[in-house]
């Protein structure tokens, strides 16, 4: 019998750690009976990548999202020349498709849970909603992984 599949939304890696951190949750979810998909690394797009991400989610049970920083902005502006303009420092970003693929587990009716790199930027999302979003202390160890909020 096949194993219930996941999507997990995970961008490409930039470092080791971040490699180890989605490595890490795939073997956890195989550990629990489920098959990880991720378009990128267990599926390829032949085509658009939309149109593979959308048979993946029909294909899957829930989603996770793994949020880990792709853009660091050591000092910035957001709404730069507006009353609510601020300063920013130090703000971690994941990739923007860690929004896109879970707006679309989300309206597939999919359960979705975030786990999301510690100090990434919650906005969007990767806020908790109708989901759970569990920040991940960075460096990550695979204790992380064995807590009951996971």
């Amino acid at each position: 019998m096949d194993k219930p599949k996941i999507f997990v939304s995970a961008g490409s890696p930039s470092t080791d750690t971040q490699e180890k951190f989605i490595d890490a949750i795939e073997q956890k979810l195989r550990d629990a009976g489920f098959e990880p998909q991720t378009v990128g690394r267990t599926r390829i797009a032949a085509e658009a990548p939309l149109k593979e991400i959308i048979r993946t989610i029909d294909e899957s049970v829930g989603a996770i999202i793994i949020a880990a920083e792709r853009v660091f902005i050591e000092n910035g502006i957001e709404r730069r020349g507006s009353p609510n303009e601020r300063q920013l420092e130090k703000v971690k970003l994941t990739t923007p498709w860690n929004q896109v693929e879970a707006g679309m587990a989300y309206c597939k009716g999919l359960p979705v849970f975030v786990v999301m790199e510690e100090g990434v930027r919650q906005e969007g999302l990767l806020e908790p909603y109708d989901w759970i979003v569990l920040p991940v202390p960075f460096p990550f160890s695979r204790d992380a992984l064995s807590s009951l909020s996971f």
